[in-house]
């Protein structure tokens, strides 16, 4: 009687969404107030252990977060894996995790999960405290003071809802980085250095990837040896804007799509007098003039941290002084003319 009713307790706890491989499986709600609810790393929280099978991964080119450090980390139940798709986002199982940390130098501010439910994709926003050994739950946090090479800024956390105005495509809420042209690099995990896709497979997390060389992958935006100029602007902008101008993202009406493999110089903003740019816009005419970076809209509004100027809107509190050099410095390469438009 007793082994039965352990084996009943471990049951119910598994199908209230609670155990499997110690990690926390959630479904449904509630989920865990705290970060070391969901036991995705071990030992002291701060040190950021993974958990049994807890894979830690890496971008190509990342978002830009203010200057951010940030580490990553993905969970799938125990038989589960993702399925590979050529250019969307991968297709994950129920239960499976992605979190997302945030440091500015030794103190970590904040992670991010999501976590595929039932009823699809969740974001969860958690804030350390000031000790660094937890973090809570907060639908809306506030923002919080950092500093970064001597700039001091309020750094914005985005809430529960803000999460879909980055992560929304065609009405779904969906991972951004988890795609092959992101993923498709080498990893330094604990057993070595490897490519990642080829790690996750091994792993049981992947199914369908082809070989690495088969398969795409982004320019690192700030190593020259990764592309030529072009193909590293691009990647820059497909992570950064591309989540959102692309024709199923919330920025479908812009006729500005910056995502992966746009070769279309007009939807690439050439020439292209902005929808509903209104002040954003200043007394520029164009969202990119060839060769004329100071006259193109694009730039204007990554070097701008003005509410209704600053692009992306979401997710940043200061300009990311290198990446607007880069796209300067891509528009200033391009050839061509505006002045029949």
């Amino acid at each position: 009687m007793a082994r039965i009713a352990a084996a009943v307790a471990v049951l119910m706890l598994t199908s209230c969404g609670y155990l499997s491989n110690d990690v926390r499986v959630a479904l449904d709600e509630p989920f865990p107030k705290k970060l070391s609810g969901w036991r995705l790393f071990k030992g002291a929280l701060r040190a950021m252990q993974p958990n049994e099978g807890v894979i830690p991964y890496d971008l190509n080119t990342p978002l830009f977060s203010d200057y951010a450090a940030k580490s990553r980390v993905v969970w799938m139940p125990k038989g589960s894996r993702a399925q590979y798709r050529e250019t969307a986002a991968f297709e994950f199982p129920e239960g499976a995790i992605i979190a997302k940390t945030f440091a500015f130098g030794a103190r970590i501010i904040e992670t991010r999960i999501l976590v595929n439910t039932r009823k699809g994709w969740v974001g969860l926003p958690y804030v350390w405290n000031q000790e660094q050994t937890e973090a809570t739950f907060e639908v809306a946090p506030d923002p919080v003071r950092v500093s970064h090479d001597g700039q001091e800024f309020n750094y914005v956390i985005p809430n529960t809802n803000q999460c879909k105005g980055c992560h929304e495509r065609a009405k779904r809420m969906l991972p951004i980085g988890i795609a092959a042209r992101h993923l498709n690099k080498d990893y330094e995990y604990a057993t070595g250095r490897e490519n990642q896709m080829v790690h996750w497979t091994k792993a049981g997390y992947l199914s369908g990837a082809p070989l690495p060389a088969e398969a795409a992958r982004n320019a690192v935006w700030n190593e020259v040896s990764t592309g030529t100029l072009e193909q590293r602007a691009l990647a820059y902008l497909d992570v950064n804007c591309g989540h959102c101008h692309n024709p199923q993202g919330p920025a479908d009406t812009s006729g500005l799509f910056l995502e992966a493999g746009q070769t279309d110089p007009l939807r690439l903003g050439f020439c292209k007098v902005p929808v509903a740019a209104g002040h954003g816009a200043g007394n520029l005419r164009f969202d990119v003039v060839h060769g004329l970076p100071d006259e193109s809209i694009l730039p204007r509004r990554m070097n701008s941290v003005e509410p209704k100027v600053a692009m992306p809107e979401l997710g940043r509190a200061t300009i990311h002084k290198e990446g607007v050099a880069l796209i300067r410095e891509w528009i200033a390469s391009t050839r061509g003319s505006c002045e029949k438009q």
